[in-house]
C-alpha cells in the first residue's frame, strides 16, 4: 500500500500479520524492549525487520534503528525514512537523502475514530470537510484518514525542524483522483513557520492516501526544491 503512494526513488517494505515479529534484534534494540509487553515488542521488531530489508534494497548494510528525540527513528547516515505500524500491519520507507529531504508515512485500521477524538485533532474547517465528505462518500472513514494524514505530516516535519507540531497546526484538505473513490491526494497547509528546505521556506506539504482491505495509508515525500 505504502509504496504506491511514494516516488520511485523510495523503497518501501511492508509486513502483514505475524511476519517479522520474531526477527532478530541488535543488542542495543533488544535493551529497549527487554521489559516491554508482548504487543509492543512484536511491533517494534516487525517494523525494524521491514526497515532492514529496505536498507538492503538500497544497498546499505543492515543496521540498528534506535529512537532519537521524541522517538523519531535515527537512520544511517545518508538515508531519510519513516516507519509505521498498526494492528496486523507495519511498514518502513527509506530513500537516499540526496533524493528527498524527508518522508512521512502512516497506516491506520480503516474504521471510525473513537468518540471525542476528532474534536481534539481537527480544526473547525477540517471537521466541516470531514462531515461533508462523509456524506458524499461514506465508504471512506474520513475522520480516521484525517488522523492518519496528521501523523504523516508530523513524521515529515520533525526531521526537518526537530520541533513538535501540534495536530491543530496543520490544515489538511483532501482530493480524490479522477474516477476513484479509494485513493487521492491531500494538502497540509502549515499554520506555523515552516522549515527551510533547499533555500526555500516550506509552507505546506502534499501527500497521497489510499484505502485497501481494512487499512488506510498516507504518505508525504518532501523534495529538496
Amino acid at each position: 500500500m505504502i509504496e504506491e503512494l511514494l516516488p520511485q526513488t523510495v523503497v518501501a517494505v511492508e509486513a502483514y500479520g505475524d511476519e517479522g515479529v520474531d526477527a532478530p534484534l541488535y543488542p542495543e534494540e533488544e535493551a529497549l524492549v527487554a521489559r516491554a509487553v508482548l504487543k509492543r515488542r512484536r511491533e517494534f521488531t516487525a517494523v525494524r525487520s521491514c526497515a532492514r530489508r529496505a536498507m538492503e534494497k538500497l544497498g546499505v548494510p543492515a543496521q540498528p534503528v534506535l529512537p532519537g528525540e521524541r522517538g523519531a527513528p535515527i537512520w544511517p547516515e545518508g538515508l531519510a525514512g519513516s516507519m509505521t505500524h498498526c494492528q496486523g500491519y507495519c511498514a518502513a520507507a527509506l530513500v537516499r537523502a540526496d533524493d528527498l529531504a524527508s518522508l512521512g508515512i502512516d497506516a491506520e485500521i480503516h474504521g471510525p475514530l473513537p468518540e471525542g477524538v476528532l474534536s481534539s485533532v481537527a480544526l473547525p474547517e477540517e471537521a466541516a470537510r470531514v462531515g461533508r465528505l462523509t456524506g458524499e462518500l461514506p465508504a471512506v472513514h474520513w475522520d480516521r484518514l484525517l488522523f492518519s494524514a496528521k501523523e504523516a505530516v508530523y513524521k515529515a516535519w520533525f526531521p526537518l525542524t526537530g520541533k513538535w507540531l501540534d495536530f491543530l497546526e496543520a490544515d489538511i484538505s483532501f482530493s480524490l483522483d479522477p474516477g476513484a473513490d479509494t485513493h487521492g491526494g491531500f494538502r497540509a497547509t502549515l499554520l506555523v513557520p515552516g522549515p527551510r528546505v533547499g533555500g526555500r521556506v516550506v509552507d505546506h506539504f502534499t501527500g497521497r492516501w489510499t484505502t485497501g482491505g481494512n487499512l488506510i495509508a498516507t504518505a508525504i515525500a518532501v523534495p529538496h526544491i
